[in-house]
């Protein structure tokens, strides 16, 4: 072969073998190309809709928190707002003094500007003021075509418009917390979301927080909000009915005026709560807003405790205010008839101690109506001795103490009812009979919260069942179900001997609580009186003279107490009354429970249409 012809067939298997592999190559990118745009078209499709199109959550209107008549306790408000985009601007923080001119801004918020801003993208915006008055945000408005890189914007936020009258019931709002975090919800990453910390708001903190909503917006490469979508608000969070009455629980705290303690008012066969104000209290609203470290300090400092649900988690000896379930437990176990009288001589013997009465001169001889009336501790230091603590503390039980309510707040402590039992649990030592005498008049171990005091004298008032303490009306328009509250099974002969008991202590010119008519239709009330020592009283004293609670420091003095009912032949409402070294029960606690309970019956709730503001199912739910 000719070496031309040779040449020839070597090209021609090159190109060949070329035009193969390019053939070969174009063939991969088909079918690369068939395989992206074809078999994986839709995944692609959606993952690039998803680079242009963004969805954001839209933290949904928090549900408000009502009264009995609809008045707003929890509610929202617009958040006036300024905030910074840093790409409009050159030197930011230069736009941020200007508008501290304005407006004050604080440390903390321009510390974390300071720290954020540098590393951000340009376009997104951050937070310099909110919760600014109407006032402020338009002073920002006006100057704003002179503050570059800034602009307003109105949110929203939580408010209480009754200020502290309900902090300690319906609580506060505020930041979540690395807890709170570690729930399953996107809502609580949103920047400004807040959840409940305290009382109701933290309780029932998932149906008052309602459902996200969201907002689809188109961006660009690099993430430039183009233009919105669309937009779904959500589903705002539910309303929340409660029981208490707003006029009577702001009566209640201007009744107890500078005192510092607990009310409580509940209707005697619903256990409806009408009022259960804790004195003094705080803002909640201060907390929306970022409280300062010095109003912090200043409320954990104060000893008044204005930060302690008093009426719930405060607890305190119930003192003679128990004397009427000591009667009930003697007559119980049949270790004395109300006939039988024991004589007081303002002392009592047993062992090598000597129990006092309060009243030095002595009451002489005394039955269980009088012991009651008068209050005379004598009698039911015998009294104790006779029935024994076993019995004394089952009494307490039937009648709520020792045992939370679990009323939908939080804090709630339940007390202490005292037993062998419990001695040789929590003491690790044995009963003493004479703790059983200092029982019986309602002091030692025993404590109480103001609520179980209402409880317990709503239950005495009631006389058939014991009433069972409720906060929550309805909630998302579905109204709660209270379960059936257990009978007292004491007999009725009993129960009448102990009202007119009580009726004796404020009717009659001796008792211990002697008030005239309430002024509303006649109507009276029955009550009994406590006056509890916070401190020991020493031999030497007691022969130099007691000192009197007026020449001592505020947290030396007795705690005064009064529980009540009326009225007295149809009772409707009870009242329990605790005033922290207020001194005497008869003297301080009855005289505001007096006038708490005229206001009551003025009001009369049971006699009003209530509720009525806020539509409601009859079908019953489980809050």
């Amino acid at each position: 072969m000719q070496p031309q012809a040779e040449d020839s067939t070597k090209l021609t298997r090159r190109a060949l073998m070329l035009g193969a592999s390019q053939f070969g190559l174009l063939s991969v990118l088909a079918g690369r190309l068939y395989y992206l745009q074809v078999v994986r078209s839709k995944e692609f499709a959606i993952r690039a809709e998803e680079n242009r199109v963004n969805i954001g959550l839209i933290a949904p209107r928090r549900g408000r928190v009502l009264d009995r008549f609809g008045q707003e306790i929890a509610t929202n408000r617009p958040n006036f707002q300024v905030v910074l985009i840093p790409e409009q601007v050159q030197k930011p923080f230069e736009t941020i003094a200007r508008l501290e001119k304005i407006i004050p801004i604080s440390p903390r918020r321009k510390k974390r500007l300071q720290r954020d801003v540098p590393r951000s993208r340009g376009f997104v915006p951050f937070t310099v003021a909110e919760n600014l008055t109407w006032e402020q945000f338009s002073k920002v408005n006006i100057h704003l075509p002179h503050l570059p890189g800034l602009e307003t914007s109105v949110g929203e936020m939580r408010y209480y418009p009754k200020g502290g009258e309900f902090a300690h019931i319906v609580g506060y709002v505020g930041v979540p917390d690395r807890e709170d975090l570690l729930e399953d919800d996107p809502l609580l990453k949103l920047e400004g979301f807040r959840v409940g910390k305290s009382g109701i708001e933290n309780r029932l903190d998932d149906r008052l927080r309602g459902l996200a909503g969201s907002r689809q917006v188109e961006v660009n490469n690099v993430g430039r909000v183009i233009r919105e979508l669309s937009k779904d608000p959500g589903t705002s969070g539910e309303d929340v009915v409660l029981t208490l009455d707003a006029e009577l629980q702001k009566y209640a705290l201007e009744r107890m005026g500078e005192q510092s303690g607990s009310v409580a008012v509940m209707e005697i066969n619903s256990g409806d709560i009408l009022a259960l104000a804790s004195n003094p209290y705080f803002n909640p609203n201060a907390f929306n807003l970022g409280i300062s470290q010095k109003d912090w300090d200043s409320l954990v400092s104060d000893e008044r405790k204005p930060l302690l649900n008093k009426s719930i988690a405060g607890q305190y000896a119930p003192g003679s205010t128990f004397k009427m379930l000591v009667a009930l437990a003697g007559l119980q176990e049949g270790v004395i008839t109300p006939e039988e009288k024991i004589t007081c001589t303002a002392k009592y013997e047993f062992g090598r101690d000597t129990f006092h009465c309060w009243f030095d001169e002595g009451h002489g001889p005394t039955d269980m109506h009088d012991a009651i009336k008068h209050s005379c501790d004598v009698y039911f230091y015998e009294l104790a001795r006779r029935v024994g603590i076993e019995p004394i503390a089952r009494m307490a039980k039937t009648f709520g103490l020792g045992e939370k309510t679990y009323i939908e707040s939080t804090g709630e402590k339940q007390g202490i009812v005292p037993s062998r039992d419990w001695k040789r649990a929590n003491l690790d030592s044995l009963w003493q009979k004479g703790e059983t005498l200092i029982t019986g008049i309602g002091q030692g171990y025993l404590l109480a919260t103001p609520l179980q005091l209402a409880g317990m004298v709503s239950s005495l008032a009631n006389g058939r069942r014991q009433v069972l303490p409720n906060l929550i009306y309805a909630v998302g328009g579905r109204i709660k179900t209270m379960p059936e509250a257990p009978l007292l099974d004491i007999d009725e002969a009993h129960m009448a001997l102990i009202h007119n008991a009580m009726k004796a202590v404020t009717h009659d010119a001796d008792g211990t609580a002697f008030m005239p008519d309430l002024n509303v239709d006649g109507s009276r009330m029955a009550g009994k009186t406590g006056t509890v020592q916070v401190r020991r009283i020493t031999a030497a004293e007691r022969e130099a003279g007691i000192i009197k609670n007026e020449e001592l420091d505020w947290y030396l003095r007795d705690h005064a107490l009064f529980v009540g009912f009326a009225p007295v032949d149809n009772p409707k409402y009870a009242i329990s009354v605790v005033v922290e070294h207020g001194g005497s029960g008869s003297k301080t606690a009855a005289p505001i429970a007096r006038d708490i309970m005229r206001k009551v019956l003025e009001r009369d709730p049971q006699a009003r249409d209530v509720y009525l503001p806020v539509p409601v199912q009859n079908t019953g739910g489980e809050v």
